[in-house]
Formats: C-alpha cells, structure tokens, sequence
C-alpha cells in the first residue's frame, strides 16, 4: 500500500510540474515599458515612429531584457502553449531589431545601412536564443514561418524591420493571452493604411509584403488559400467597393504593388 501511494505522490508530482510548465509564460514586462515609453503612435496606430535616443539612453533596460529571452531553454520554450511561443518570437525579432539599430546610431538613415554588399543586416547572427545564436532572419523565417507550428500569415502585420514601410511597432509587448487580439489589431490597422495599401483607380495598390510573402496567404494557413481571400476577409479596410470586391472574386481586379520605403521609422 505504501508503495502504491508513493507511486502517486510521484506521478502527481511530475504532472503537476509539467502542467505548471506549460501553464508558465514568459514576462515581457521590460519590453512592454519601453515601447510604451519610446513609441510613438500615429494615426490611431496605423503608423508608429520610434525614439531611438530614448531607447539608447535606456539601453540597460534593454540588454536586461535580450538577457532575459536568451536564458530561455528549449524545453521551457517547448512548455508553453502556441500563443506564448508566437509572441516570444515576434517580441525577440522586435527586441534585437531595435538593438540592431542602435549599434551604429545616430550614423545610419536605414537599416540597410547596417549591411554590406555580401552580407544583409537580417542575416547577421545577432541574437542569443533557444540555445543558439541566430540572425533575425532565422527568427522570423525558420523559427516563426517555417516552424509550421504557428501557421499565421498575421505575423507579417507584427515583426517591424525598423522602416517607414513595415507595418507599425505595436506601443506595447505582444502577451500569449491577448496575442489573438493583438494581430488582428495589427492586421486591420495596416490594411487600412492607405499610404500602404489602397484601392485607387480601379486597381489595387498594396505593400510589397504581399508580393514578397505571397504565399503564406496560399498555404492555407488561417483557412486562405489565395491571397485574394485573405484580402476579401478584409474589404472593408481596404474600402473595396462593391465592383472591386466582386472583380477580387473573379481574379479580375489589378493589383499593383508599391515600392517600399526603407527609410528609419525614427522620430523626427
């Protein structure tokens, strides 16, 4: 009997721990603070520009943070639910953007400027993370999208490559409880920016995102399998009128994509 109820304990034991695992998230507290501190956010937040200076004098709180993510484990990482794992990730790339950006500020007028002709800003390994040291590259385009766990072409709207052209860096920390919210905030307040998407003389103009990530809006992922539909869902922040929605259907509506601006989403 005494062996029986020590085998219990035991099991109990380790599924309450692993069940504590998975329930555990991380805190981006840090984060959160600094964006709210050094965002500031246009047009109801369809644009966003950011205090660099602010965010150099307050490095330490940064590099605190970037700590933080880096002592992360895989297996904790592993622990937690999909939402926890997808606002980790979009919060790292965020994170050790803006890092980037300021190893050689106030010196540069792009991102760009950080690379060279062999080598691509994105593709330096920059980042301590999941026990490797990886590029944001590899975050966003091996972690994120070809991970097949996350599945979600909204993650274009969230991960800010620090340019006029990206979609906004969201004034807060993304949270694995409110992520759902989070990216279909981002993803409306983006396709509703006509200085980057917008239906004009009967054809549509878009963000180069979608000519460059074309077909994670065809994978199937969120239930699209064309990017057509993906953009009908959300014809009404496209202000697609009824001809356009119905040419959208058909394949018939020209849709023409704009050049992207790469100048630093810096605050004047």
């Amino acid at each position: 009997m005494k062996i029986w109820l020590l085998m219990a304990s035991i099991l109990f034991g380790f599924f309450s721990q692993t069940l504590s695992a998975a329930e555990d998230g991380f805190d981006h507290k840090e984060w959160d603070q600094l964006l709210k501190l050094h965002v500031r956010v246009l047009q109801g937040g369809q644009a966003t520009q950011v205090d660099y200076p602010g965010f150099a004098e307050h490095q330490v709180s940064l590099s605190a943070y970037l700590d933080r993510l880096s002592d992360v484990s895989r297996s904790r990482f592993d622990a937690w639910s999909s939402e926890e794992q997808l606002a980790f990730l979009i919060n790292a790339y965020n994170a050790w953007t803006v890092a980037l950006i300021l190893t050689e500020w106030p010196d540069l007028e792009s991102i760009k400027d950080l690379g060279s002709l062999f080598r691509s800003p994105w593709s330096k390994d920059i980042a301590p993370l999941l026990g490797d040291t990886v590029s944001l590259d590899d975050i966003e385009h091996k972690m994120i999208r070809d991970s097949d766990r996350y599945q979600d072409p909204r993650i274009h709207f969230a991960v800010n490559c620090a340019s006029i052209g990206c979609p906004a860096l969201r004034a807060e920390a993304y949270q694995g409880q409110t992520l759902e919210t989070q990216l279909n905030e981002q993803t409306r307040l983006f396709l509703s920016d006509v200085s980057r998407n917008r239906l004009e003389k009967g054809e549509l103009k878009l963000s180069s995102i979608f000519k460059w990530y074309k077909q994670d809006f065809e994978k199937g992922w969120s239930g699209y399998a064309s990017l057509a539909s993906f953009l009908l869902d959300y014809a009404a922040e496209l202000s697609l009128d009824a001809q356009a929605i119905q040419a959208l259907k058909n394949g018939d509506l020209d849709i023409v994509y704009l050049d992207y601006d790469w100048g630093l989403n810096v605050t004047p």
